[in-house]
């Protein structure tokens, strides 16, 4: 009995999981792993040189699911120090750049004395 290819397609599709329940569980995996390393980013740089808008950033990021669209943008050595830390360690987890909550304003040019992050 040979079986038709419409048949089989679907087949597989019915016994696919749903994507939605598989997107779901992976945002909060790469959340829990966010929350991990930025707690150890933390630990590890300090928060001495850390403006309370950077923690505040990743803090409401992090309550909020890791879904809502941050504009976190780095200022001080330190914050760009964990901000590229996270992005390696997101990064070699497997999640998209678009995942990370850092973005910086972009000058309409560099003429405009723009010495920060985010060129």
């Amino acid at each position: 009995m040979r079986l038709r290819p419409a048949f089989l397609l679907l087949c597989g599709l019915l016994a696919a999981p749903p994507a939605v329940a598989q997107d779901a569980a992976w945002v909060a995996q790469k959340c829990a792993l966010y929350a991990e390393a930025w707690n150890r980013a933390l630990d590890g740089v300090g928060t001495a040189d850390v403006n309370l808008a950077f923690l505040a950033g990743n803090e409401n990021f992090i309550a909020g699911g890791c879904t809502d669209v941050a504009s976190i943008c780095p200022q001080s050595g330190a914050e760009l120090e964990i901000a590229n830390s996270l992005t390696v360690v997101m990064m070699n987890a497997g999640t998209a750049s678009t995942f990370l909550p850092f973005a910086c304003p972009r000058p309409e040019s560099a003429a405009e004395g723009w010495e920060g992050p985010g060129l």
